[in-house]
């Protein structure tokens, strides 16, 4: 039985949940789900600058998994920047 997940800490959150390419309808387009936590991810390292130790311990996470949280959103960022999809924010995974 796996161990149950830590709360992360999230201070920022995003002023708008959606972002799309420009002149197509939503409903003609893939989401690619981001969730807060990949968010806050993104927000610290690469919108503050913050080392990734400091962004760890402001999440209140580890070092390690704060890295696979940024992989996982840069990821997914590239994928719907590249293939055209719409980027959904959202608290949980769906």
């Amino acid at each position: 039985m796996p161990r149950p997940c830590k709360p992360k800490t999230i201070r920022g959150r995003p002023n708008s949940n959606y972002f799309k390419p420009a002149g197509i309808p939503l409903k003609d387009l893939q989401e690619t789900i981001l969730t807060l936590e990949e968010f806050e991810t993104i927000r610290l390292k690469d919108f503050l600058g913050l080392d990734q130790t400091s962004c760890a311990e402001k999440m209140n996470t580890s070092q390690p998994t704060f890295h696979r949280a940024l992989t996982n959103a840069r990821q997914k960022i590239a994928d719907a920047i590249v293939n055209g999809k719409a980027i959904k924010i959202t608290k949980d995974k769906e």
